[in-house]
């Protein structure tokens, strides 16, 4: 008796300090990842000449002249920067989860001839970095006389294969076939049955790969870099870049972080008003039921 009480005690004495490693683990990553967004912000509030004399924990006086010289710079417009990210971000995010959810939903539902070949085809395509085709991508741009032009940036993002397997293993989990059943023997279209019944269902996962989606275009560097080289046409990630290279008479890290700090902002927003819906998707997407 008293040798399976100190097995039984035993056994949470390690439970327990398998919890404080996990819980010390994860404080650690949360402390790292607030950590560099804390220095940031710090940063966005000093001048150049403060940020050149190495690091600092706590804000200087130069937030909003930082601010005044981002917003005014006359090599950049960041308003018109950032209304062109947001318009490229905001569109590809949309069709991006939209149709990357109407592909799973025909693999998903569907038997059909080919079945496994269309599934295994693009999960290959996944494997295909962006820079292998961009030379092509470019050249076929210019032929159709797509250079600074949205198009390019919006149009091709509707071919997201790492979305649709998302959504895809997500159906599997939440969307039983008995559903899209009774829906076709009431005589709803098959694209009513995905717009009213199905998108519903999944807006836990809609959200998450929204978001992921959103910061992917935001953050995008190399394909607008290659595409835009009007100024009013131009992208936060270009504009930052630019800011960078300017020569050293004009170089304000200052202003840097300030725009960067602007730059993040969209994000966050996006963030905070589909937070509730990502905690969900991640949760009921990881666990198979």
């Amino acid at each position: 008796m008293s040798k399976n009480i100190s097995e039984n005690t035993m056994g949470k004495i390690k439970l327990t300090i398998l919890r404080v490693i996990v819980y010390a683990i994860l404080i650690f990553l949360t402390f790292l990842c607030l950590f560099f967004f804390y220095l940031m912000i710090i940063n966005a509030t000093r001048s150049n000449a403060q940020l050149a004399t190495g690091f600092s924990l706590l804000p200087k006086e130069n937030f909003f002249v930082n601010l005044k010289n981002a917003w005014n710079d006359a090599s950049i417009n960041i308003p018109r920067g950032m209304l062109n990210s947001l318009i490229i971000a905001l569109s590809a995010a949309i069709l991006t989860t939209y149709f990357s959810a109407l592909t799973a939903y025909g693999v998903h539902v569907y038997d059909f001839k080919g079945k496994r070949f269309v599934f295994t085809f693009i999960m290959a395509v996944m494997m295909i970095p962006a820079q292998v085709s961009a030379l092509g991508f470019v050249q076929l741009m210019t032929k159709m006389n797509l250079l600074n032009s949205y198009i390019p940036l919006i149009i091709p993002s509707i071919a997201a294969p790492v979305v649709f397997f998302y959504m895809k293993q997500y159906m599997e989990s939440v969307l039983p076939l008995d559903i899209i059943g009774a829906a076709r023997v009431d005589g709803s279209s098959e694209f009513r049955t995905f717009n009213t019944i199905v998108l519903p269902i999944m807006k836990p996962a809609l959200a998450v790969q929204m978001i992921f989606s959103f910061v992917s275009s935001w953050n995008n560097y190399f394909v607008p870099a290659l595409l835009l080289d009007k100024a009013e046409m131009k992208t936060v990630p270009i504009m930052i870049a630019q800011l960078r290279s300017a020569d050293y008479s004009k170089f304000d890290m200052g202003k840097v972080y300030m725009f960067i700090l602007l730059a993040i902002l969209p994000v966050l927003i996006v963030y905070i008003f589909l937070s509730k819906s990502i905690i969900k998707g991640v949760t009921a997407g990881s666990v198979k039921g």
